[in-house]
């Protein structure tokens, strides 16, 4: 899916958009600064690599430094001189996982005051703390799209993460190509948004109310290019529809919660007619309409349980969706919705897509480069290739196999995740302590039964 910048006159909020960018850009920067990256290169060599953009590499060579891959090759790649060798044989080496739609730091959205909040920000509700983020990185997670949740038509704006180390939401946010805080907008339909009023009470209601709201976007947008600039002829600020402007500029991409075939084409059809960028999100019953998804040309980030039950909508979902989609020509990534799945098993959803009918290069590139492109983070995350963001997961054993473990995890070159160290194979293994976010400052790790 091609994520470009918007060709027509792009939405600028004028004023307090471009300082907030300006701003955003400068704290960015004195942020990066006081990351420390590896300060010599480490060389990866040995090992099976899946760069996922170009076939397997045996017995390969992968360097990386100041947060970025400097080289990916076969064996006799130059290492620079004073690099750190680590030898991977026995190894196979894949780009971080991307995990499209994800409940990790136990976010909350919108409230039950309206059906339609895009004001409502995932970075003022996200906990680093959380233990669910260091779940993520053991299961060799990097970077993550974090929604609030699917009760709400419009619940807010999500947020794209790395998961680096941090102590603040700051410490852990990405940008988009204006520069500002990346991420996109959860939407919703089907049973989950339909409540007592003022939430909507049929599915036709549904449509109806966030066909008017992007009407109204439509009209502020007007108002905002009426005005040329010049402040006394703005409108008066509305964080709502100025966020839907976002939406309809292109400079921020629908993430849509949607299970039913009916509901699917729904969505589609409001796309249509706005003109908005959007991806869909579980499509339970995506393998029943997997043509006209086709044709919108709209990505699918498909989530594949492993037991029965759940809503009545979702009855009808199939392993087998990642193969027809895929067949009829969609870009289809996979999420966790964790906790819907453990993050810690995300690798899981890939292997279940090929044993219903996907090719493995699909399924593994919809664990990390699919799912890059979905967030037009594709440049930057997604596959083992020179520039992009040092960001790979060590694997004991092929990626879809039950019996392979994740066994290091590293953000921008520096390692987030190892097994060997017993804090962290507690969180990767579960056990006493595995869950709790005091467990990082108690002392006896060693002792206790989920740390051997």
């Amino acid at each position: 899916m091609s994520m470009e910048r918007p060709s027509r006159g792009a939405f600028r909020r004028d004023r307090w958009q471009t300082s907030w960018a300006v701003g955003f850009a400068a704290w960015l920067g004195f942020a990066s600064a006081t990351v420390v990256a590896q300060p010599a290169p480490v060389a990866f060599t040995g090992g099976l690599i899946l760069p996922i953009s170009g076939p397997p590499i045996s017995n390969g060579v992968l360097v990386v430094q100041g947060g970025k891959i400097l080289a990916v090759g076969p064996a006799g790649t130059p290492i620079p001189s004073g690099a750190t060798v680590r030898g991977m044989t026995g190894r196979v080496l894949m780009p971080g996982l991307v995990d499209t739609h994800s409940h990790v730091g136990a976010v909350a959205g919108g409230d039950g005051s309206s059906p339609i909040q895009p004001e409502v920000r995932v970075i003022d509700a996200l906990d680093v703390r959380d233990p669910s983020l260091h779940r993520a990185r053991a299961g060799g997670i990097t970077t993550v799209n974090v929604m609030p949740g699917s009760g709400h038509l419009v619940s807010g704006q999500t947020l794209y993460i790395k998961l680096r180390e941090g102590r603040r939401v700051e410490d852990l946010l990405m940008t988009n190509r204006q520069g500002g805080v990346a991420g996109g907008l959860k939407m919703a339909n089907g049973t989950n948004s339909r409540r007592d009023p003022p939430f909507p009470g049929t599915r036709g209601k549904s449509a109806a109310l966030v066909r008017e709201k992007f009407v109204a976007a439509q009209d502020y947008l007007a108002k905002v290019e009426r005005a040329k600039g010049d402040a006394s002829k703005l409108p008066a600020r509305d964080l709502t529809l100025e966020t839907l402007g976002e939406v309809l500029s292109g400079q921020r991409v629908v993430q849509h919660h949607t299970h039913r075939h009916d509901d699917i084409l729904t969505v589609l059809r409001l796309q249509k007619e706005f003109g908005f960028k959007v991806v869909l999100h579980h499509v339970s019953d995506g393998w029943k309409v997997a043509p006209e998804i086709a044709a919108a040309k709209a990505p699918c980030s498909v989530i594949l349980i492993d037991s029965p039950g759940g809503k009545l909508e979702a009855r009808d979902v199939d392993w087998k969706t990642g193969g027809v989609l895929e067949k009829a020509g969609v870009v289809v990534g996979f999420h966790t919705d964790d906790p819907v799945t453990d993050s810690r098993l995300f690798l899981r959803s890939a292997a279940f897509a090929v044993r219903s009918g996907m090719s493995r290069e699909g399924a593994l590139s919809g664990v990390t480069l699919a799912g890059a492109t979905m967030l037009d983070l594709q440049e930057r995350v997604g596959s083992l290739e020179v520039g992009k963001d040092a960001d790979l997961v060590v694997l004991s054993g092929d990626p879809l196999s039950v019996y392979t473990h994740v066994l290091e995890t590293w953000v921008e070159g520096l390692k987030v995740f190892d097994r060997s160290d017993p804090k962290d194979r507690l969180i990767a293994t579960g056990g006493y302590g595995a869950g709790d976010p005091r467990s990082a400052h108690l002392c006896c790790f060693g002792t206790w039964g989920g740390a051997q």
